[in-house]
């Protein structure tokens, strides 16, 4: 996959953002898109050769749409500027998600504000066994990859029926799961990109586990 290519293309979209342009360079922007799923599709049969429980997602299931959605976000621009796919797509999870763009190239995985229903059993996952999920964010190879959880919105006191001394109560407080590891141009365009995000995607796998076990039961 040529991501100089990709990268050169995404930029130019983003200076002419219009279906004018994009229509004017179709061609070029189908051929990138067509080798984006290729290249998903190898990193899709690597991914489930290390991971028995892997389940299998083709590039053209896991890619995402490069037009927003304006009926929902109507002050956002006609199309994207990243290219952007989920892998490890079982459904009703949290999938392993890849993006590469302009502004902002990232793996990343969880649970972005999960319905009532799946934030509930998060939640009762953590009153039942946090010490779990504790020890994975604490892990130093997983601080080293993440950080902490991805900082979103958060309840400024205990959810209904928890009380605020809960010995997990930070964690009960979220209202996203998710974790990001940032990519830089270097990492992109090394000769080793694959094998990093088979790394990250390992160190990121308990975590995902322990959510998308919650959210089954």
């Amino acid at each position: 996959m040529d991501f100089r290519a990709l990268l050169d293309f995404l930029k130019e979209l983003d200076h002419h953002n219009n279906k004018d342009w994009m229509d004017r360079n179709r061609k070029t922007y189908l051929r990138l898109r067509d080798a984006f799923i290729q290249w998903l599709d190898g990193l899709d049969i690597r991914l489930a050769r290390i991971d028995p429980e892997y389940f299998p997602t083709p590039g053209r299931m896991g890619i995402n749409r490069i037009n927003n959605n304006l009926m929902f976000h109507p002050h956002k621009p006609v199309y994207k500027d990243h290219f952007g796919a989920g892998l490890d797509k079982a459904p009703d999870t949290g999938d392993f998600y890849i993006q590469i763009g302009i502004r902002e190239s990232l793996l990343a995985g969880g649970l972005w504000r999960p319905a009532p229903a799946k934030l509930r059993s998060v939640r009762e996952a953590i009153d039942f066994d946090g010490e779990a999920l504790s020890d994975i964010l604490s892990n130093p190879s997983f601080v080293s990859a993440f950080g902490d959880l991805y900082e979103d919105e958060k309840l400024r006191t205990a959810p209904k029926g928890y009380s605020k001394d809960h010995p997990h109560i930070d964690l009960l407080q979220h209202k996203t799961f998710a974790v990001v590891h940032e990519l830089d141009e270097e990492v992109i365009f090394s000769p080793r990109f694959e094998d990093h995000i088979v790394e990250i995607y390992l160190e990121m796998l308990p975590f995902r586990r322990y959510l998308n076990k919650a959210i089954s039961v």
